[in-house]
């Protein structure tokens, strides 16, 4: 069976610190520290971690390296969030999420998985990213919250 391989953002890592959060992010990072899946991070999730608490920005430190999938920004990435921003799916002051999003389509994750409900883990959010996709010629990418996958 395949392993799947999801995307997350900031979002997850600091929902494990968070009471309202927690249980459902760390079910997520305990199901990557036992193999069953793989997650996702970018140089730009490491550059938002960057300003958090140590707290934080330890979570994805016990990973075995299998169990966490590093990725880059590029200009690839760079002109699919655009292309996003464009297209009315967030506005300006939502880049970063429309480019968590646009690293994951381009690095063909399974899914993106994030607590952010106003501007990822929103069904016209989702139907917005998944149209500039298709239209782009890339593959339209599953939005779930982590209560949904764990």
């Amino acid at each position: 069976m395949k392993v799947l391989r999801i995307y997350i953002d900031t979002s997850v890592v600091g929902g494990c610190l968070d009471d309202e959060f927690a249980a459902d992010s760390r079910a997520l990072v305990e199901m990557a520290r036992r193999g069953e899946i793989v997650l996702m991070a970018s140089d730009l999730l490491a550059a938002e971690l960057s300003r958090a608490p140590a707290e934080v920005q330890s979570v994805l430190d016990a990973l075995p390296d299998r169990s966490l999938e590093l990725l880059s920004r590029s200009r690839e990435t760079e002109r699919l969030r655009d292309l996003y921003i464009e297209a009315g799916v967030v506005g300006f002051g939502s880049r970063d999420d429309a480019h968590h999003v646009a690293i994951a389509t381009i690095a063909r994750a399974d899914m993106v998985v994030s607590w952010n409900f106003r501007h990822i883990v929103h069904f016209e959010k989702i139907r917005g990213f998944n149209s500039v996709n298709l239209r782009e010629g890339y593959p339209t990418i599953e939005i779930r919250s982590p209560r949904e996958v764990v």
